[in-house]
């Protein structure tokens, strides 16, 4: 049976991210029954999450960086989705409070305003526990330079992961690992 594959982008990204481009290609040239999605998404989270919902079925599976991971993981649990996870961020509410007031998105060319009520639904996307682990592998950097490693390790400690002692935040030569992915997700 075919997958559809969900590529979730972080905050301030798109669906033209270099990872998830880089996958998508790969994905192709290993000709692997897979349709696979790289949505552009609101930066509301509510709006965000809202688009990913309409975008699932029975057979999907995802990826997520970043602010992606945190989307991906709350999908994964709540609708017991295989995801991996790259450099997530696990509590994004606490992070993004420090970038409250105009935004601007370079990668979709759009400004906006990041308000409270957008930390607020983060916080309300957020699981205290992982109620079925076994559906995630994170892959962590631990030399990204924008989310501390440290909560994501913590918080995936009951997770199959892949960790790496350099790196950064764009999880440098992710392309060594589109065997491990696909191989977790089941794509075939």
């Amino acid at each position: 049976m075919v997958k559809r594959v969900i590529y979730i982008h972080g905050f301030n990204s798109s669906e033209l991210s270099a990872k998830a481009q880089q996958f998508g290609v790969w994905l192709k040239e290993q000709a692997l029954q897979s349709h696979y999605i790289t949505p552009r998404l609101h930066y509301d989270p509510r709006v965000a999450i809202t688009q990913l919902e309409s975008l699932l079925d029975s057979n999907t599976v995802l990826l997520g960086s970043s602010l992606g991971g945190f989307y991906a993981t709350y999908l994964s649990q709540q609708y017991n989705i295989p995801a991996v996870v790259i450099n997530p961020a696990v509590r994004p509410f606490e992070l993004l409070a420090d970038y409250l007031g105009p935004q601007y998105n370079p990668y979709q060319q759009i400004h906006y305003q990041l308000g409270q009520e957008h930390v607020y639904a983060l916080r309300q996307l957020y699981l205290q526990r992982l109620t079925a682990p076994s559906l995630l592998m994170l892959l962590q950097q631990m030399g990204d330079e924008v989310l501390p490693y440290q909560h994501a390790l913590q918080y995936y400690k009951s997770c199959p992961q892949r960790i790496e002692f350099a790196g950064d935040h764009s999880f440098m030569g992710f392309q060594r690992y589109f065997d491990t992915v696909v191989n977790f997700l089941k794509i075939t």
